[in-house]
């Protein structure tokens, strides 16, 4: 069973890093970080009882779900740069990599549901984003904290996930009825604001002053600002999108060594 569990893995990761250097869009990105947690993890029950009731189990995505993937696709330099030349102004470049990430996510995801279907096994997953309560904006499903869930990263003050590639990039995920090996990541700080209170970059970067060391994320500030940045970039769909908040020391790499 293990000997099938760690292929089945291998599989996994195999295919998302194939899809990603194969995409259109491969140099916008790093190489993947993919991570497999047990569904029956408890964290997942104790983030409903945070993030309300609206928060899905991975047993609501899928009855007899048993394993959850996350992966994150990391930003290639050249996006991130681009985004920090101006406070204001989003750049094109970050705008194109969320819409096309969004996209990637789902691709992955669906070809991921039809390589393992031909195994016999089932599949369910939510999108990228716009899965969140319009009023409150509460997510029904976190890419997020099932990333740190599975081990990927830690919170920073931004409330951004810091992977071990950093900040800069999208999470998708996947929830299926087959056992995968899980190595619990033992909790570890990866900001430096939380580590020592050296670094306020993502404070000061926020166009939308929502972020302050000593209170929450203003969640309708920050969104009513990226709603603004969105008629900027129609034509290139929702563009909700900021991202001046990870061009910081923590967008490639955890900030803390």
């Amino acid at each position: 069973m293990e000997a099938d569990a760690q292929e089945l893995a291998g599989l996994i990761r195999d295919t998302i890093g194939h899809l990603v250097t194969e995409a259109d869009t491969a140099s916008r990105y790093r190489l993947p970080v993919v991570g497999f947690v047990s569904a029956d993890e408890p964290r997942f029950s104790e983030l409903r009882r945070v993030a309300g009731a609206g928060h899905l189990l991975p047993q609501d995505l899928l009855p007899d779900a048993r394993s959850v993937v996350s992966f994150f696709l990391p930003f290639a330099p050249w996006v991130v740069k681009a985004n920090s030349q101006h406070r204001e102004q989003v750049a094109r470049e970050w705008a194109e990599a969320y819409v096309k990430t969004n996209a990637l996510i789902g691709y992955i995801n669906t070809r991921l549901a039809g390589i393992l279907a031909e195994k016999g096994i089932c599949t369910a997953a939510e999108p990228a984003t716009h899965n969140f309560d319009p009023v409150s904006l509460a997510s029904h499903w976190s890419h997020k904290s099932v990333a740190v869930i599975a081990g990927l990263g830690s919170f920073g003050l931004h409330q951004m996930v810091i992977t071990d590639s950093g900040c800069a990039g999208r999470f998708g995920s996947l929830v299926l009825n087959a056992d995968l090996p899980v190595s619990p990541a033992p909790p570890r700080q990866r900001c430096l604001y939380f580590h020592d209170g050296s670094c306020l970059e993502c404070v000061t970067h926020c166009p939308a002053n929502a972020l302050d060391a000593n209170s929450p994320l203003d969640k309708q500030r920050c969104y009513r600002h990226l709603l603004d940045v969105a008629q900027q970039y129609t034509e290139l769909g929702l563009v909700d999108v900021c991202g001046k908040c990870a061009i910081g020391p923590c967008s490639f790499e955890s900030a803390v060594l």
